[in-house]
């Protein structure tokens, strides 16, 4: 009777254990999530941070995984680019070899919202490109990102990636 009692104390002991850290575990995972979401509207307030593009999404063609660095710098007066461009273009740029979305602008609208579901909307309105008029990006509280070029003389583009702090 008496080792019945140890083995029946034990598995309540053990299962306690079990369930401890298990709450535990979720209580750390909801930390992180929320630290995460922190550091990510922090980010956004300074306007100060960076899109990493991990794949493009062409309006015509297959999504593609990008093996190289490409990112989107944001600051609160300078935007810089440097995404590659699939698609098509309306219009040859005449006296240029680069295909791609590269250029800095200094004159530009920015426009945060908040969604709904949590994250951020931010429009940027580009007044001092011909090319390129817009970039629609919306950041999740995870820091994952997804952004959507148009351009007056390209088709549109798109883009997933993750936000990080800007240098």
């Amino acid at each position: 009777m008496f080792t019945s009692l140890i083995k029946s104390a034990a598995i309540v002991l053990f299962c306690s254990t079990i369930f401890s850290n298990i709450a535990i575990a979720q209580e750390s995972k909801e930390d992180k999530k929320a630290a995460q979401a922190t550091a990510v509207k922090n980010m956004l307030e300074e306007k100060k941070y960076v899109f990493v593009a991990t794949s493009v999404s062409p309006m015509s063609g297959r999504t593609r995984t990008l093996t190289s660095r490409y990112d989107l710098k944001i600051f609160k007066d300078t935007v810089i680019s440097s995404l590659p461009y699939f698609g098509r273009a309306y219009t040859a740029s005449i006296g240029t070899t680069d295909g791609g979305i590269n250029f800095t602008s200094t004159d530009f609208e920015y426009t945060e919202t908040p969604r709904k579901k949590g994250g951020w909307n931010i429009v940027i309105k580009f007044k001092d490109q011909t090319d390129f008029r817009q970039m629609d990006i919306t950041i999740f509280e995870t820091g994952s990102a997804d952004l959507r070029v148009s351009s007056n003389t390209r088709q549109s583009i798109s883009f997933s990636g993750d936000i990080e702090a800007g240098k």
